[in-house]
């Protein structure tokens, strides 16, 4: 990787690294470490690639990070305020969870208006690393696993249109026999 020099940007090697490992995954690229170093301060970016995929508490964060409770919430109110974390309750705890690079912070940065960002520049780069470097369409259509799945909504088929919809297509079967 050669658009990564010295000790200063392992921090956001890191965190390319711990969101590559959640289901879409986003390969490294100059255009994607722009993007990180857009959203994430250093600090920001090396305290994140620790966070576990699933919900985290305040205090769970600050054992991970080997912070007081008080300077973990406060990191992790920041990074909310950012949208790049969602929170919310769980069991009457107060809990946080990455949000996913796509369909996520990427365009929750794009949403905001309070300055944080700079939506013109990030717009660049989420163009760059989305429709000039292949790495990200490769990674997507390369995987086994589909990032979406189409249902039928069966009160939409007209009888005289309708041929056969299987279980594993009805939205409803799915529902009734979730566990």
């Amino acid at each position: 990787m050669g658009h990564i020099k010295g000790q200063e940007k392992n921090s956001y090697l890191n965190l390319q690294q711990r969101l590559d490992k959640s289901p879409q995954g986003v390969p490294a690229s100059k255009a994607l470490f722009e993007i990180l170093q857009a959203l994430f301060t250093e600090e920001e970016a090396e305290l994140v690639s620790k966070l576990p995929i699933n919900f985290v508490t305040a205090e769970k964060a600050a054992k991970i990070w080997k912070k007081t409770p008080m300077e973990a919430e406060e990191i992790l109110d920041t990074l909310a305020s950012k949208g790049i974390l969602f929170d919310g309750r769980q069991d009457n705890n107060r809990t946080f969870i990455l949000a996913p690079p796509m369909a996520g912070f990427f365009e929750f940065s794009l949403m905001r208006t309070d300055g944080k960002f700079n939506r013109k520049v990030l717009s660049q780069l989420y163009y760059q690393y989305l429709n000039e470097e292949d790495d990200l369409l490769f990674a997507i259509f390369a995987s086994n696993t589909p990032i979406d799945r189409v249902f039928v909504q069966e009160e939409t088929i007209q009888p005289k249109d309708y041929s056969l919809v299987l279980d594993y297509e009805r939205a409803s079967q799915i529902i009734e026999t979730a566990e």
